[in-house]
């Protein structure tokens, strides 16, 4: 099984690591020449470019001239700490044995405008590059076409015909990959909450429910769509009344 989630726009380069070992990301040379083109953008760019403030823009600035290759301990973090929004919250590798790291090593993929796909112990460096962002790189005229159909070839490279992959990334994320290319056989759970007396998914939730999905994952040893349909953390159930298609199981609370 591998499972699939976007990344983060908050970060966390202070807290005390609680695993020392680290990986090299795979598209290290591609991140580095992403990182050439938005390295040549002046903040007032960036901030028009990526509808952000021009604080934001000045500290993305910084990162963007900042960046060096190689990536060590000393210049970079893994990725599974050094992202900290809801989906990391609900996953809290913090407190992952190191056993149980090594099989989210083996499992978790995040996917990553500026870095194609990391592996949890990938390190790599602050940034910021949401993957629907419209920049154009050479003749590529954006991060979609950039990364093209490399992701979905490294993943099947990674997987066996019919191999689950958990869906568990945003679709601005996912849409970078090509469904139907892919050998898996693709899981996407759908966390909805009752709100005025209607279902509902309310992003807040279903991005952390997304993150303790991971790691319920991990915890059980999960395998089987069955194992995932088992998820009953922060008091979701999967619910077959709602669920419309077997490989989008429905988790309500």
């Amino acid at each position: 099984m591998k499972i699939v989630i976007s990344p983060a726009k908050s970060l966390d380069y202070e807290s005390a690591l609680p695993v020392k070992v680290y990986t090299e990301p795979s598209f290290i040379d591609d991140a580095e020449k992403l990182n050439k083109v938005l390295s040549k953008k002046k903040p007032k760019a960036l901030s028009d470019l990526m509808s952000i403030s021009d604080k934001l823009a000045q500290l993305n600035w910084q990162r963007n001239q900042d960046f060096t290759t190689p990536f060590t301990p000393d210049n970079a973090r893994q990725a599974i700490y050094a992202f900290s929004g809801d989906v990391y919250q609900g996953l809290d590798a913090y407190s992952l044995t190191e056993e149980k790291m090594m099989a989210l090593q083996e499992k978790l993929r995040i996917l990553s405008g500026q870095y194609g796909i990391l592996k949890p112990l990938d390190l790599m460096q602050p940034y910021r590059l949401e993957m629907g962002t419209s920049l154009k790189i050479g003749r590529k005229k954006n991060i979609y076409e950039y990364w093209g159909n490399r992701l979905t070839n490294f993943l099947n490279d990674e997987m066996a015909q019919g191999e689950l992959l958990v869906n568990l990334a945003s679709n601005e994320y996912y849409n970078v990959l090509q469904p139907k290319n892919i050998k898996a056989t693709i899981i996407t759970p759908i966390f909805k909450d009752w709100k005025n007396d209607k279902l509902k998914i309310i992003s807040f939730f279903a991005k952390k429910a997304r993150g303790s999905m991971v790691r319920y994952i991990i915890d059980n040893d999960a395998n089987t769509l069955e194992d995932i349909k088992g998820y009953n953390l922060d008091d979701y159930q999967f619910s077959q009344e709602h669920t419309l298609k077997e490989n989008q199981p429905v988790f309500i609370r």
